[in-house]
């Protein structure tokens, strides 16, 4: 799960987008926009072509509308579709990512979940996902959604990412403050050990 940066007026896009959903399905409608608004913003990231057409100003409106109905017609919902054409008519494109982003955390909010990254040096098991998931629901009271991933330069331990905070319990981050504890207090230490050796020697 990448963060996105949500402004107030992705927030406002996301209100209005949310407020459709609920009136067109209500719960089942909010969720299928919110997988198909992640879907498309993971397409925008991994196809410069079609992220190009969400932000050129060199394609007209007419034109850019005509491109998105030839490419998303029949592959999202009605109201997805209507709703990016909304934003093409009100130069919005280029703030897609940051709707998704504030769409889906309204949508988890309302379900009383929220969004972790788990990152591990190995992968985990889904017994381990299981625990680490029914701790953080005690200690938070909501339904966490994992998102797991492997990062070996931890070296062990976990690193929780929940919203902009980062509960870092790896070894790889408690061997650097332990180094760093070291490089403080250690010439005091030593020179505290020496002097006591010196009286006792006396």
């Amino acid at each position: 799960m990448t963060m996105q940066q949500i402004d107030t007026l992705a927030t406002l896009y996301a209100q209005s987008l949310l407020e459709l959903a609920e009136d067109a399905g209500g719960q089942e409608k909010m969720l299928e926009l919110a997988d198909e608004l992640e879907q498309v913003s993971e397409l925008l990231a991994g196809e410069r072509d079609l992220r190009t057409l969400f932000s050129t100003p060199v394609i007209d409106e007419e034109t850019r509308a005509g491109l998105i109905r030839r490419v998303f017609e029949n592959r999202v919902t009605d109201l997805l579709l209507r709703f990016m054409l909304v934003l093409n008519a009100n130069d919005r494109l280029g703030h897609f990512d940051s709707i998704q982003a504030a769409y889906d955390q309204m949508v988890q909010d309302a379900f009383g979940r929220i969004e972790v990254d788990v990152i591990a040096a190995i992968t985990l098991d889904d017994a381990t996902l299981a625990r680490i998931s029914e701790r953080i629901k005690t200690a938070l009271g909501k339904e966490p959604v994992l998102h797991p991933s492997v990062d070996e330069s931890i070296i062990g331990g976990l690193q929780l990412r929940i919203g902009d905070r980062l509960l870092d319990g790896s070894v790889a981050t408690r061997l650097r403050r332990l180094g760093d504890q070291l490089r403080v207090n250690g010439g005091h230490a030593i020179r505290t050990e020496t002097n006591r050796f010196m009286e006792d020697s006396a």
